[in-house]
């Protein structure tokens, strides 16, 4: 089942509006969050339902579908493990219709026994993102009667590996990552009202690839990563390597002719930074962001399409990691909402045009699955990993 446009741009919406309140380092996942957002929605009424639909993108009628085939599309990209998961007590009574929508799979118990409880909880986030997330993110009380999450993880390698190297960040040797290649198109300059943002894809060999994005000093990530998210949609247009003019060409890119022994293509040397980010997102912190401002009131009445039962949203939360290395790209996201019952370089010959890109200063990201322009992840770098004495003895060797 292939997903609909507007839903792809729908989840990337949500990616830069994300990106719009996050500070610092960062890494998070809008794909995790959007399908909990339509089934809540789907079983949603009154404001709470158009809240969340607004926040959607999608008319709440159409959100549970839209999750259906926004679950089955991720389900086939290649290098990505998707899980949804439901856990209830067995006092509470799920409409038929709405618990029909969800995988056959999915549901699952609540025993009433916190520890327990909270040791299949961390088991299942643990066994769905293979160890990179080990526990559910969000906090069981006597009072927790419905649990809905979502967990996602991504493996892609690079078609081609990077070497390490050594790279100044901010007056700091950091470990580097560097290659070249020939694809001089493989970097692109975007200019919007605000500013400049350099974007250079890195391929993976699973479909998947990261778009690293580095803007002009001034903006902000939510600006960087926000006109990202717009390259990916065509709103934003984006003047690929081989058209950029010579000399300093966008942020951290500069194109020149080089003198060489023969002819060469053309060719993108492009140096960046290792990094590993670990975020956790309190997502009732922006209620107004995911449409949750009237449903997180913990007033019970909100979602009377999803039980008869007082339910009352009382935590929603995301734990999220990335890792940027030499080989390859891992990422991984474990989201989920509780509800309470409240009734409780030779002689130069030739000339070749070379570009050469430096993320050398905080930058962000976006893992995109290339079919469909879906974000997977997105997150902002300022603290990558330090440069040890092991690094250079390896790139020395």
């Amino acid at each position: 089942m292939a997903v609909a446009n507007a839903t792809i741009r729908a989840v990337n919406d949500l990616t830069a509006r994300w990106a719009g309140v996050s500070e610092g380092g960062t890494v998070f996942s809008a794909a995790g969050v959007w399908p909990l957002l339509a089934f809540l929605a789907d079983g949603a009424t009154g404001r709470a339902r158009e809240e969340l639909a607004q926040a959607l993108g999608v008319p709440a009628g159409r959100a549970a579908a839209a999750a259906r085939e926004l679950l089955a599309t991720m389900a086939g990209v290649e290098g990505l493990d998707s899980a949804l998961g439901l856990w209830s007590r067995r006092f509470v009574e799920l409409r038929e219709e709405w618990a029909a929508g969800l995988p056959a799979e999915a549901h699952g118990v609540l025993g009433g026994d916190l520890d327990a409880d909270r040791e299949a909880l961390d088991a299942w986030a643990a066994e769905r993102t293979d160890g990179a997330i080990e526990r559910m993110p969000v906090t069981l009380g006597p009072d927790s009667s419905l649990v809905l999450a979502t967990a996602l993880a991504l493996r892609t390698d690079w078609e081609v590996p990077f070497k390490g190297d050594l790279v100044p960040w901010r007056g700091r040797d950091r470990a580097g990552l560097s290659r070249t290649g020939p694809d001089l198109d493989g970097v692109a300059v975007a200019r919007t009202a605000v500013g400049a943002v350099t974007e250079a894809r890195v391929r993976g060999s699973a479909g998947v690839d990261v778009h690293l994005l580095l803007g002009d000093e001034e903006l902000t990530p939510g600006q960087v990563l926000g006109t990202g998210v717009g390259i990916l949609a065509g709103a934003v247009p984006a003047v690929p390597g081989s058209r950029l003019p010579l000399g300093a060409a966008g942020p951290g890119l500069r194109i020149d002719t080089v003198r060489t022994a023969r002819p060469e293509p053309p060719s993108l040397a492009l140096s960046t930074v290792g990094f590993t980010l670990d975020a956790d997102h309190d997502l009732l912190a922006h209620p107004g962001l995911f449409g949750l401002a009237t449903a997180s009131d913990r007033a019970p009445g909100h979602f009377p399409g999803i039980s008869p039962a007082p339910l009352a949203l009382a935590e929603g939360r995301q734990s999220a990691t990335a890792t940027f290395g030499a080989e390859g790209f891992r990422a991984a996201a474990v989201t989920a909402y509780v509800m309470d019952w409240m009734g409780w370089e030779p002689a130069p010959e030739h000339e070749s045009r070379r570009a050469c890109a430096r993320f050398d200063r905080p930058f962000g990201f976006l893992a995109v699955h290339r079919g469909t322009r879906l974000v997977l992840a997105a997150g902002w770098v300022t603290d990558p990993e330090p440069f040890r004495e092991d690094d250079r003895q390896a790139r020395d060797r």
